[in-house]
């Protein structure tokens, strides 16, 4: 499944299309500003005007858990999927309650429930403010010029919602630094759960079936956009239909693709391969094994651990299929030739090759210094705490004091005044904290910062002292007091004089570590960030001299737009039909996990029309970040939500095959069966139809 920053990628990995080149057929995540509307109606016979395109921009939703969404009535109802509101669930439920397992139904509006931390965003307003992001580092280098860009960016953020609390501003980078442009959100931080189906339903198969197609999941959820404690009132919605889709249709997938490295050069692309994907695969793979033991441990371990496992394992099939495509010759091969055939454009032009030099060397040095400083950012900085809300609240308080006694233009890029409204939301909404599970992450990250840096290290001595880390893991996070949100707010109104008087041992380490780990990021930002930043803008800039537009830029988490048709594909002799239906669901279960029914499907068995499209696949290009996206027609009705990728498509990170790389849709028309017939939820269906 799709979910966050993670990819859509690939057993036998064949050469994938190129986005360093023109977009092929179905290639490319699209900004709305340069939609190749042209190409669509060439390929499709369908046009795509100005109208429809601003119509499904203004329904089209992100979510800040790191998936997209769309608006599908008037009352502010968001279709989703059900793992982007999973968490939202989890938070909701209880060792009494489990809804996870049971389902989350409601029956009228006031047994709606909001999700703890949760913001939707509807982007309204995008503008170029490249010349303004790239005059502030002009002829600086280091960590100075990554300081100038985040003063500059904090000061457009500010500026552009001036001071509008209704509204988010964000400066986005594209195609790697060749253009920035200022995203203004109307923001919604009152977001309730409307109805979300059983896990086993929305998650039939589990692991086996993830990344695969056939497929059989209703992995849909639907929230509802609240403010001033009412619905809120979404004239601009797209159109639900309970028709199938038809073999050959045109689709469009509207959402925010959450991050792709198809721009990358052969040098970084090398760096994913052998050092950083290796790194997380041996702790993905070492944590999974932790949270299964842990699950098996007791019925509460198990409902706490269903949702990380989830995260974990999906997380794990995605960089093994990245990893896959990296290996492949051929793949590699493909990139080496784009790459080479680009400086070979550079090189003709003496003018251009002034202007560029050669910023693919500067990248390639700038690999050295990643190899050397990686371990330690990713343990002490990036990715420090592993998953423990309780560190990440900590982290977050004690930097969000420090940072706030600055000038906007000073501080840390996440702490700028502008993204303070969000932070905020999340540390201080109520949810609950799992200390068992708190305990499994942070002694798993302290373990295993001693191991990859050694028992020596300053490090390792200053977080551990004279403790293992399973005796600090447990000491913190039975004596801290993060979990209480009472407790937090004081810190965060307290400032720094509450941070440094606290006697709280999770903010204690913060506090401990901070030096160390700002003193890592600085390192970071000299020696990695910067210089592969500079290096390349240039190679945007001769990328957008050698081909123009015709290029789209890496996915961002931004709204992008892509098209595709309603098909399947053959692979090795094998055709794949493009669509599931109920059918197909009841011959594939077998009682037992993963798939097993849950009981109200077994008792709706006969009620049920079996001919019904359960799920569906599309040659649409998409990646993680792209769960819960709508997939349109040409009319802008809605056929249903895209909740993953096949196995082909692991390497869409790096590239899109459009043979074989397909989108995986649980139907709008499955999803009307399922609610009238298995929830009996008659009063969401006529919303959805408009009656």
């Amino acid at each position: 499944m799709l979910r966050s920053a993670l990819a859509a990628s690939a057993s036998g990995v064949v050469l994938l299309a190129l986005s360093a080149v023109p977009a092929a057929a179905d290639e490319g995540m699209w900004t709305f500003d340069n939609f190749p509307a042209d190409k669509v109606e060439a390929a499709y016979g369908v046009k795509i005007d100005q109208a429809w395109l601003d119509r499904v921009r203004a329904s089209s939703v992100r979510l800040t858990n790191g998936c997209s969404a769309s608006v599908v009535s008037g009352q502010g109802l968001v279709l989703t999927n059900h793992h982007c509101v999973v968490e939202c669930v989890q938070d909701l439920s209880s060792g009494e309650t489990d809804f996870v397992q049971s389902g989350f139904l409601t029956a009228s509006r006031e047994e709606e429930r909001k999700c703890p931390g949760m913001q939707a965003e509807i982007l309204v307003e995008s503008r170029d403010i490249t010349d303004q992001i790239q005059l502030a580092g002009e002829g600086l280098e280091g960590q100075a010029f990554v300081r100038a860009r985040d003063a500059a960016v904090a000061k457009l953020e500010q500026e552009g919602c001036a001071g509008d609390d209704r509204y988010r501003c964000q400066v986005v980078s594209l195609y790697r630094g060749g253009q920035y442009r200022l995203y203004k959100y109307r923001k919604y931080a009152d977001v309730r759960l409307v109805f979300a189906p059983e896990f086993a339903t929305a998650f039939f198969g589990g692991d086996p079936d993830n990344f695969n197609f056939p497929r059989y999941n209703l992995d849909v959820g639907f929230v509802r956009l609240y403010e001033d404690g009412k619905p809120v009132a979404t004239p601009q919605h797209l159109t639900w239909v309970a028709r199938a889709p038809k073999a050959g249709e045109a689709t469009f997938v509207s959402g925010n693709p959450g991050s792709t490295d198809r721009l990358l050069t052969v040098a970084q692309l090398e760096t994913q391969r052998d050092l950083a994907i290796p790194v997380g695969q041996l702790q993905r793979s070492e944590l999974r094994g932790r949270l299964i033991r842990f699950s098996e441990e007791s019925a509460e371990n198990k409902r706490i651990a269903t949702d990380p496992l989830f995260g974990v394992e999906n997380s794990f099939k995605v960089f093994f299929g990245r990893q896959f495509a990296l290996n492949d010759p051929d793949f590699m091969a493909a990139k080496e030739q784009a790459e080479a055939e680009l400086k070979a454009r550079v090189a003709a032009d003496p003018k251009l090759k002034a202007e560029i030099g050669d910023p693919w060397a500067e990248v390639e040095a700038a690999q050295r210094a990643y190899a050397d400083n990686y371990l330690r950012y990713r343990q002490i900085e990036a990715g420090a705490g592993s998953y423990s809300d309780l560190f990440d609240y900590a982290r977050a308080l004690v930097r969000a004091a420090q940072e706030r006694e600055k000038p906007n233009a000073e501080r840390m890029a996440e702490f700028a005044e502008a993204r303070l409204p969000l932070l905020e939301k999340q540390l201080l909404d109520e949810r609950p904290v799992d200390k068992a599970l708190e305990e499994l992450y942070l002694s798993f990250w302290l373990s295993k910062t001693r191991e990859y840096l050694t028992t020596d290290d300053p490090a390792t001595k200053l977080l551990l002292g004279k403790e293992s880390p399973e005796g600090l893991a447990e000491r913190l996070v039975a004596s801290s007091k993060l979990d209480d949100p009472a407790v937090r707010k004081a810190l965060w109104e307290g400032g720094l004089s509450a941070i440094q008087a606290s006697e709280d041992p999770m903010i204690q380490l913060a506090l401990r570590i901070d030096p160390m780990a700002r003193q890592v990021r600085e390192t970071w930002e000299t020696e990695v960030e910067a210089p592969t930043a500079q290096a390349a803008e240039r190679i945007a800039a001769a990328r957008f001299a050698a081909y123009g537009d015709q290029v789209y830029p890496d996915a961002t988490f931004t709204l992008r737009l892509s098209y595709g048709q309603v098909k399947g594909w053959t692979y090795r002799g094998q055709t794949v039909p493009a669509t599931t239906t109920f059918e197909g669901l009841y011959e594939r279960a077998t009682g037992a996990e993963p798939y097993q029914l849950a009981p109200r499907w077994v008792a709706a068995k006969d009620r049920l029309d079996m001919d019904t499209v359960y799920n569906f696949v599309t040659t649409n290009d998409i990646i993680g970040g792209n769960s819960g996206s709508p997939v349109v027609n040409a009319q802008g009705e809605v056929l249903g939500a895209a909740f993953d990728g096949n196995i082909h498509s692991l390497g869409g990170a790096y590239g899109y095959d459009g043979e074989i790389n397909r989108t995986v849709v649980v139907a709008t028309a499955a999803a009307t069966e399922a609610l009238q017939k298995v929830y009996g939820r008659e009063a969401l269906v006529k919303e959805l139809m408009g009656r």
